[in-house]
C-alpha cells in the first residue's frame, strides 16, 4: 500500500514540475532614469501641458506688444461695374476700379485694459509653467510606479519559485520517510497540496510579471515588454525635511500651489479688465490709399492720420454681464486656490506618513523574514528527527513566503510613497 502512494505520488508531482520559464535575453532593459526621459516625451498629458506653456508664452508677448507696437493690416480691392463710374485714381470714368490700404492703429488708452491683460498673461505664463512642473512629476510618478512594479512582481515571482523549490525539497523529504515508515501517508499528501498551490501562485505570478513589463513597455513607448534594472535594496533612508516644511513648502511652492494662484490673479486681472470697458478708447491712427484702374493701384494715393475716442453709452448691459462673469469666475477661482493649500497639507500628512510607515514596516518585514527562515530551518530539522508534524512544516514554509512577500510589498510601498511626496513637492528630495 505505501509503495503504490510513493508511486501516485511520483507521477503526480512529476505532472505538475512546472516546466522551465522560457529565456527572455532579449528582452530589452531600461533603468529608472531612461524610464524616465523616455515616458516624459510620450505622456500625452506632459505634452500638452507643454505646448500650453509655450502658448501662454506668446500671450504674454501679445500682451507686451500692444504697448509698443500698432496694429497693421493691408486692404486690397478690384471691383467690375456694368457700367463705367468715376474713378478717383484717374479722375475718369472707368468700369474697373482697383485701390489698396495700408492702416496702422496704436492704443493710446484701452481703461487701463492694457495693463490688466498683462497681467493676466503674465499670471497664465506663471500658471502653465507651473502645470507642466506638476504634469511632469505626475508623469514620474506614473512611470515609476510602472517601474516598481515591474521589480516588485519579479522579486514576488522569485519568492514563488523559492516556495516550489522548498515543497519540492520537502515531498522528496516525506516520501523517502513514508517509504521507509518513519511517517504516516498523509505527509506525502499534505507536501503534495502544498506544491500545487505554490505552483499555481507561480504560474499567476508569472502571469502579473508579464503583464507589468508590458505596462512599463507602453510606458516608455516600447511595442513588447520591457523589464526594468535591478534596484538597490538597502533600508530607505530619513526624509531630508520633516512633516512641518513639507507642508509649508507644499503651500507655498508646489506646483499645484502655484497654478491656484495663477488662476486666482488671472481671474482678477479680467475683472478689471472687464470694468475697463466702462471708460473711452482712445486710438491713433495712419492710413495710406493709393486708386487706380489696374494692379497695382499708382495713379493717386492719398494719406490720413488722426485721433479716434469711441465711449459706448449703453449697450443693453454686456458690460454689466461681462464683469459678473468675470467676477464669479474670480471668486471661483480664490476658493479653489484656497481649497487647494488646504488639500495640500492632507496630501503631504498622507505621504510622508505613507513613507514613513512603509519604511518601519520593510524594516520589520527583513526583520520577520530572518525570523520566519530559521524558524523552517528548525522545523524542517525537527521533521527529520520525528519531533514535529508536517503540519508545522507546511506552516513555516508558507509563513517564510508571506513574509519575503511582505518585505517585497514593503519596499515597493516605500518608493512609491517617496514618488507620491515628490509629486507633491515638485522637486526631488534625494539626488538619486
Amino acid at each position: 500500500m505505501r509503495q503504490q502512494i510513493a508511486a501516485t505520488v511520483l507521477l503526480v508531482t512529476g505532472w505538475l514540475t512546472p516546466l522551465p520559464a522560457v529565456a527572455q535575453d532579449d528582452m530589452p532593459q531600461v533603468t529608472l532614469a531612461e524610464a524616465l526621459q523616455r515616458a516624459t516625451r510620450l505622456d500625452p498629458n506632459y505634452v500638452a501641458a507643454m505646448r500650453q506653456a509655450v502658448d501662454a508664452e506668446w500671450g504674454r508677448r501679445s500682451a507686451w506688444s500692444v504697448f509698443v507696437l500698432p496694429a497693421v493690416s493691408t486692404q486690397l480691392n478690384a471691383t467690375k461695374y456694368s457700367s463705367e463710374s468715376f474713378n478717383i485714381g484717374t479722375g475718369s470714368p472707368a468700369s474697373q476700379i482697383v485701390d489698396a490700404r495700408l492702416e496702422a492703429r496704436y492704443n493710446l488708452f484701452r481703461g487701463l485694459g492694457k495693463f490688466a491683460d498683462l497681467a493676466r498673461a503674465q499670471a497664465e505664463v506663471e500658471g502653465a509653467r507651473a502645470d507642466e512642473l506638476g504634469s511632469r512629476f505626475q508623469t514620474a510618478l506614473f512611470t515609476e510606479a510602472d517601474y516598481f512594479d515591474v521589480v516588485a512582481q519579479r522579486e514576488l515571482t522569485g519568492v514563488a519559485s523559492e516556495r516550489v523549490r522548498r515543497a519540492q525539497e520537502q515531498l522528496a523529504v516525506a516520501r523517502a520517510r513514508v517509504i521507509s515508515g518513519a511517517a504516516v501517508q498523509t505527509d506525502s499528501l499534505q507536501l503534495l497540496l502544498e506544491l500545487t498551490t505554490a505552483q499555481v501562485e507561480l504560474i499567476r505570478q508569472e502571469a502579473r510579471l508579464k503583464v507589468a513589463r508590458y505596462q512599463l513597455g507602453r510606458r516608455v513607448g516600447s511595442p513588447g515588454p520591457v523589464d526594468a534594472a535591478l534596484l538597490d535594496t538597502l533600508a530607505a533612508p530619513d526624509l531630508p525635511i520633516t512633516e512641518e516644511e513639507a507642508i509649508a513648502e507644499a503651500v507655498r511652492e508646489s506646483p499645484d500651489a502655484v497654478l491656484a494662484r495663477a488662476n486666482e490673479r488671472a481671474a482678477a486681472a479680467q475683472v478689471r479688465a472687464a470694468r475697463g470697458s466702462y471708460l473711452p478708447r482712445i486710438d491713433l491712427f495712419g492710413q495710406l490709399s493709393a486708386f487706380d484702374d489696374k494692379f497695382f493701384p499708382t495713379a493717386t494715393t492719398r494719406s490720413a492720420f488722426g485721433l479716434s475716442l469711441s465711449w459706448p453709452i449703453w449697450d443693453n448691459a454686456v458690460r454689466e454681464l461681462n464683469v459678473s462673469r468675470a467676477a464669479t469666475a474670480r471668486d471661483i477661482s480664490r476658493a479653489a486656490r484656497n481649497d487647494t493649500e488646504l488639500a495640500l497639507q492632507r496630501d503631504v500628512v498622507e505621504a510622508y506618513e505613507a513613507y514613513n510607515a512603509a519604511r518601519a514596516a520593510a524594516d520589520l518585514a527583513a526583520k520577520a523574514v530572518t525570523v520566519a527562515d530559521e524558524n523552517l530551518r528548525v522545523q524542517q530539522q525537527r521533521y527529520r528527527a520525528g519531533a514535529t508534524t508536517i503540519i508545522d512544516l507546511i506552516t513555516a514554509q508558507v509563513s517564510l513566503t508571506e513574509s519575503e512577500a511582505g518585505l517585497v510589498q514593503a519596499r515597493q510601498a516605500t518608493r512609491l510613497a517617496l514618488s507620491g511626496l515628490e509629486a507633491i513637492l515638485g522637486r526631488r528630495l534625494f539626488q538619486q
